[in-house]
């Protein structure tokens, strides 16, 4: 089989690495930067230190460590070995950590030097065969053992169905679940970004998001390889800091969040993007007067697209065309996305519904649950998202919410995102999340939180009769409280879960 034929991740992307590798792919700041040589040779010295340790086929490396260039040598390393890459969030705590590792049983683990403490006895007491650790300055026991290693690697074999990550849920709602990946998942998934997208040679990439996550680790990394781009690299998002460095990108790619941190400085506006050509967010809905107010400063339209863990990206507005505000596009190439209703029928447009999708960036199951697995797959191959959301008549469509978040008082269901999209409206207010808590009579009662924006006094029995002039008496909120701010975790969601505890009683 010739290299091009080989399934590998790795050998899908350095497809797209530029002949000339003297030039810079990652530059991490403060004169630390990696050449395409760099990363094609580091790779393959922590690719054969793996494949010394004569691990078991399919063996999972799991990593939890701050994020740094040798980290995705390091990721890059685990495709080329033919092992299986775990990130793990370098949040989680021992419990956590402890129930990854009983659940995976990898034969490798990295951690960051700091956890090593408390991530010995997990490794220990799981009969993990080998355990390094990596720093963000280079060092750590992982690089000193590469170290000695050759640095020419002939890339592992793999078919495109082979295992290639395992991405964990985030949950919050149970049990976290292991999404495998397989190479041809996340390969066509990159494929088909880098042309939706218009990757090409010459972009520039601001890298800014954490790695242990879909967004960070696969949709703006494999782009940047895939189109040979160079990464701008910076271990945390810092709005002063990418204000100063976007004038050297072309492409940027964050969160929500991030968009309104960069709208809050004084010097973010059309010279600071002279030569950006996309701005990408996810993982968390974008506020439709964020996009507004974005397209005002700058002349540019965010791009927003939907995605999972399980699926990699499934929609996407459009590269060239209307990107419209509130909805997250259209399903990408190759890629079929249904609205139904219980029973299994097509939602009518704009009507409210699960959406399920199909297509080859669709995972495999989840680890070691097979009935969950088959639970989560219809008859005829979709997997269900439990994601709820309606159609545009142009096709586009919009989440409105996690299904488990949808809230049923008094036998009326009441769909918390289009009580946020009034609420959200509302002069004074910022942001909202609507919830569901016990209530002795309705089963559950409608609860807003609000955070209201600089400078605005709000009062929660006026936000009630505001709404009350809008939406149905079943969907207005019995009570409103008034916060500084929403929980959210790393990539920016709202953590609902924690919400509902706040306020359950």
């Amino acid at each position: 089989m010739r290299e091009r034929d080989n399934g590998n991740l790795f050998a899908v992307l350095s497809a797209g690495f530029p002949a000339d590798r003297n030039g810079c792919c990652i530059d991490a700041g403060e004169g630390a930067w990696y050449s395409w040589d760099d990363v094609e040779r580091a790779s393959a010295m922590i690719a054969n230190l793996l494949s010394r340790l004569a691990l078991p086929r399919g063996a999972r490396v799991a990593v939890q460590v701050e994020k740094s260039p040798e980290a995705v040598l390091l990721y890059l390393a685990t495709l080329r070995a033919g092992c299986v890459f775990l990130p793990l969030n370098i949040a989680y705590q021992a419990a956590e950590i402890d129930y990854f590792v009983g659940d995976a049983e990898p034969s490798v683990v990295v951690c960051s030097p700091a956890h090593l403490g408390w991530i010995e006895p997990i490794a220990r007491r799981h009969r993990v065969a080998h355990l390094f650790t990596l720093g963000v300055e280079r060092d750590g026991t992982l690089l000193e053992a590469a170290a000695r290693e050759p640095d020419r690697f002939a890339t592992a074999r793999s078919r495109a169905d082979d295992l290639a990550c395992i991405v964990y849920t985030s949950g919050t709602t149970g049990r976290s679940k292991g999404a495998m990946l397989s190479h041809g998942n996340i390969g066509s998934n990159a494929r088909t970004l880098h042309a939706y997208w218009r990757w090409r040679a010459g972009d520039v990439l601001l890298h800014m998001l954490p790695i242990f996550h879909v967004h960070g680790l696969f949709v703006a990394i494999h782009g940047a390889l895939l189109s040979g781009s160079r990464m701008i690299w910076r271990r945390r998002f810092d709005a002063q800091e990418a204000v100063r460095l976007l004038p050297q990108a072309t492409v940027f790619m964050g969160v929500p969040t991030m968009y309104v941190r960069l709208l809050d400085e004084p010097g973010f506006g059309p010279q600071a993007c002279r030569n950006m050509r996309l701005f990408v967010s996810g993982s968390a809905p974008l506020l439709p007067d964020t996009f507004r107010q974005f397209e005002a400063r700058t002349g540019q339209r965010i791009l927003e697209r939907y995605g999972m863990s399980e699926t990699a990206m499934i929609t996407s507005n459009p590269y060239d065309g209307n990107r419209v505000a509130g909805t997250v596009g259209l399903p990408l190439p190759g890629i079929e996305v249904r609205v139904v209703d219980d029973a299994g029928r097509d939602c009518a447009t704009g009507e409210i519904g699960a959406i399920q999708v199909r297509g080859p960036n669709v995972f495999g199951g989840y680890w070691r649950m097979p009935q969950k697995t088959k639970e989560d797959f219809t008859a005829d191959g979709f997997f269900r998202t439990g994601d709820v959301g309606k159609r545009d008549a142009n096709g586009y469509l919009a989440i409105v919410g996690r299904s488990k978040d949808l809230i049923i008082t008094g036998g009326y269901n009441v769909y918390p995102k289009e009580i946020e999209s009034y609420l959200d409206g509302l002069d004074g207010v910022a942001e909202s999340a609507v919830i569901g808590v016990p209530h002795r009579d309705f089963g559950e009662a409608v609860t807003a939180v609000v955070v209201a924006r600089p400078g605005a006094r709000l009062e929660e029995g006026a936000l009630i009769a505001a709404l009350r002039g809008r939406i149905a008496a079943f969907k207005v909120p019995r009570r409103v409280h008034l916060v500084d701010e929403l929980p959210r975790n790393t990539m920016g969601k709202v953590q609902k879960n924690l919400l509902r505890e706040r306020y359950a009683s």
